[in-house]
């Protein structure tokens, strides 16, 4: 069995309380737009009139995927190690925008393929990555609810640190592939409609990969109304341990900030297994991925920026988390029509 999560429903109240309160400040009322809505969510989450997220974490899974040996990706598997060193290295996109932020940023082996032994690098390994689904099922039941556990663990640690901001993110050639399956699963939508280029494939090999996904979902028969039963049929370990961290922050009322299609495919399994965790998220971008507009529409989430991206690795949030901080900053330092003498709207 895994451990239940005691995440409560957002304060409205708080965030009836931040909307007036915006409406007092030196601008016409909604001008700032989206940037209000988000400081109004900030407010329901946390449940404090000037939320402070001024200390980001970013957490980056990684995982490797036995259905990449169906050469459903642009890139071998050994690419997933060869970026963790990268992370670790420094050079990665997510190591620039993480300094950029100044968040702290820690790099999980929940499942790569191979062993990684580098200082820095969270040893968390479930398996040495999932089988093929199109063989067989990804994993066991009892494997995708550890990784679940192991995310929430690692992200509870995270904020024990003081990280106000959960920003998260993955690694793993092949992960594109599960998550189409899973979207076409949860979304009951043929795989034609929700698989994209990934990591760079060809139109062939897009039409190939929808393809195997259609194959896979036939065989398997993943139930949709059981969300650990399609994580472990069809899904990823790196997408159990970004359900598991989404939950973990929502119990703690803690804002969660997605990165893109993956991400977003983890966070519709989060909230099918609990409908509350929906409320602490917020979608970092919309990615180029194709399936990604129908993931967020099933969230009922609009995303904060589009920038045409479809990187991964927590790099869309962590260029959003920016947008974040200006709409607590906004609350913290603009000045009120009464306390600046400015005459309010007649």
């Amino acid at each position: 069995m895994m451990r239940s999560f005691n995440i409560k429903p957002v304060s409205y109240i708080a965030g009836d309380n931040m909307g007036a309160y915006l409406n007092t400040l030196t601008k016409p009322q909604g001008s700032l737009g989206i940037v209000e809505e988000i400081a109004v969510q900030l407010s329901r989450i946390t449940g404090n009139k000037i939320p402070d997220i001024t200390l980001p974490g970013i957490l980056v899974f990684a995982a490797d995927h036995g259905i990449a040996t169906e050469g459903v990706s642009a890139y071998p598997q050994e690419v997933t190690a060869q970026m963790v060193h990268n992370f670790l290295d420094g050079g990665a996109a997510i190591n620039v925008l993480a300094r950029q932020i100044n968040a702290q940023l820690e790099i999980v082996d929940i499942g790569v393929a191979t062993d990684i032994d580098r200082k820095g690098l969270l040893q968390r390994k479930i398996r040495y990555g999932t089988a093929n689904f199109l063989k067989e099922d990804s994993m066991s039941r009892s494997e995708a609810m550890q990784a679940i556990e192991t995310g929430a663990d690692i992200a509870t640690s995270m904020l024990d640190k003081g990280i106000n901001c959960l920003l998260l993110g993955e690694m793993g050639i092949g992960n594109t592939t599960s998550s189409s399956a899973i979207l076409s699963v949860l979304s009951e939508m043929d795989a034609m409609h929700v698989v994209g280029a990934g990591t760079g494939i060809t139109e062939e090999q897009q039409n190939y990969k929808k393809q195997v996904i259609r194959q896979a979902v036939v065989k398997r028969q993943p139930n949709s109304d059981d969300a650990i039963d399609v994580l472990a049929k069809i899904g990823g370990l790196e997408l159990a341990g970004i359900t598991g961290a989404i939950l973990a922050a929502a119990e703690r009322k803690i804002p969660v900030l997605i990165d893109g299609f993956i991400s977003t495919v983890a966070a519709l399994i989060a909230t099918r297994l609990y409908k509350e965790a929906a409320e602490y998220l917020f979608i970092g971008h919309k990615s180029a991925e194709y399936g990604h507009q129908y993931a967020i529409k099933l969230l009922k989430k609009d995303p904060i920026l589009d920038l045409g991206m479809r990187l991964g690795e927590g790099t869309g949030a962590a260029l959003a988390f920016p947008i974040l901080l200006a709409a607590t900053n906004i609350v913290k330092e603009m000045a009120t029509f009464e306390s600046a003498g400015v005459s309010g709207k007649v």
